[in-house]
């Protein structure tokens, strides 16, 4: 079998892929060959955008609206995507986040760092527990958490976001012990700043100067790392942070 089909007869859960790194990693997973579900929030059309670019390119994708910060609409997710394809998700992509404010300390609130951890520890929870017995019974499936390179370096005036994408490693690594018997494999990946939709027009002279490799990343240096977890090529790979940044940081 080609490596363009090495995810053939998978079925795959991307959280946030109407758009930016969610459209790409969608867009990647379909490519290797295996059927996406890819869910939304809000914004329908951008997800049809997302399935029409994937099934131009001859995928198999299908969009499903779910705010996964709610435990009754993740469990109807994942009942709705395993009952349209006919299986049980063998990957789980937990890439979806929210606003990400940026405030000094003295107007941060316990709110502030709960909305981060809603997105980055609640959402994957509610998930993975979804998505658990169909794993169990198949003795395999890929979990795939995105991170982000601001634990290393701690950013300033963004503690709330450090804070949860911080715990985000510590429960990737508990779940791959745990999981691990089970044949689930769990890992991370962190990404450096990936310029996308939102970022046009931004400056990036000055962070592509402090990156080893000297250019910024592109969407497909994570979708291309997403795949390769979602894969059996990386079998005997779990519990991990894997840094996707040109350098600029280390994983830890």
């Amino acid at each position: 079998m080609g490596s363009k089909q090495r995810l053939a007869g998978k079925l795959a859960l991307v959280t946030g892929g109407s758009r930016g790194l969610g459209r790409h990693i969608a867009a990647s997973l379909a490519e290797a060959g295996a059927s996406v579900a890819v869910n939304y929030a809000n914004n329908a059309a951008n997800a049809e955008e997302t399935i029409r670019m994937i099934t131009s390119a001859g995928g198999n994708a299908t969009a499903f609206q779910a705010d996964i910060t709610r435990e009754q609409e993740v469990s109807e997710l994942v009942h709705r995507v395993e009952g349209h394809y006919g299986r049980s998700i063998d990957v789980l992509v937990n890439n979806a986040t929210g606003p990400q404010p940026m405030l000094p300390l003295e107007e941060s609130t316990w709110q502030t760092y709960l909305d981060q951890l809603e997105f980055f520890v609640k959402a994957p929870l509610l998930l993975t527990k979804e998505v658990l017995p169909g794993m169990k019974s198949n003795g395999s499936g890929s979990l795939i958490h995105i991170g982000s390179e601001v634990v290393q370096i701690g950013n300033a005036r963004f503690s709330s976001y450090v804070t949860a994408k911080a715990a985000m490693i510590g429960m990737t690594r508990s779940w791959a012990s745990e999981l691990g018997p089970h044949g689930i494999r769990v890992n991370l990946i962190a990404p450096g700043w990936i310029p996308v939709e939102r970022h046009e027009g931004a400056d990036t002279s000055g962070y592509q100067s402090a990156v080893p490799l000297g250019r910024m990343g592109e969407p497909l240096d994570i979708a291309n790392a997403v795949v390769f977890l979602a894969s059996d090529e990386s079998r005997f790979i779990t519990g991990q942070c894997l840094s996707v940044n040109g350098g600029r940081t280390y994983g830890i």
